[in-house]
This record gives structure tokens, sequence and C-alpha cells, in this order.
């Protein structure tokens, strides 16, 4: 009873091992695009030249320009004073918590560990306001 087994199982073997192995899975090749325009035609670096400027106006046009104020040249800009930057609204019944002066509708500010008089910016306007 031996042999019928044997060959059996050797005869299964040797099927198995005759068959083509599966071939490997599908990869999808994906296109790469490069310009038609980069590879004809190379960017060419331009020369610096910084101390060329521009030809002066003829005579007559440079007497009828007018010069640029010399305001717009010395205007520092503005900061708020003090006096100028609103408080707070405090709310009723919750220690620490105020209503912006810019968005009273969006919700409250948590201005717990700041002393009176500090200035915090608004999280919904990112303007500032003092603390009350």
């Amino acid at each position: 009873m031996k042999p019928p087994i044997a060959l059996a199982l050797l005869t299964a073997l040797f099927i198995s091992a005759c068959s083509e192995p599966e071939p490997p899975p599908r990869r999808h090749r994906v296109a790469t695009y490069q310009s038609t325009t980069e590879t004809q035609y190379p960017a060419v670096q331009q020369p610096f030249a910084p101390e060329v400027q521009p030809p002066p106006p003829p005579p007559d046009v440079a007497a009828t320009q007018v010069p640029p104020p010399e305001m717009a040249a010395t205007a520092a800009p503005v900061k708020p004073t003090r006096g100028d930057i609103p408080y707070g609204i405090p709310v009723p019944d919750k220690a620490g918590f105020v209503t912006s002066p810019y968005a009273p509708n969006q919700g409250y500010v948590d201005v717990r560990g700041f002393p009176p008089g500090t200035e915090v910016r608004d999280p919904y306007t990112n303007k500032i306001f003092l603390v009350p």
C-alpha cells in the first residue's frame, strides 16, 4: 500500500512544480511631465548693474515737476495712547472673563492672571484692549 500513496504524492509534487509561476502584480506607471520650454530654452541669468541710473529728464520737464513733500518721509507710525484703547467689558458672575469691545457677540476672553490696565490682544479681531 505504500507505493501507491508515495506515487500519488510524488505525482502531485511533480505537477505543482511544473506549473508556471504567477506573474508579479502590475504596477501603474506615473507619467512625468517636463516642460518643453525648460529643456529647449534654459533660463539665462541677467547681468546686474546697480550703478546704472535712468537718464535725467530734459531741463524744461524738470522745472515743472514738483518735489515730493517732506512730510511723507518724516511721518512716523502713530501708536495709540492708553486713552485711545478701550477697556474690555466685565462678564457678570464670571470673575476673570471679559467681553471684547470690538466683538461683543463673539464670546468671552479669559483675562485671569492679568492685572488691571494691561493691554490684551482680542483673539477674535487681533485688536488690543485693556483689562478692566
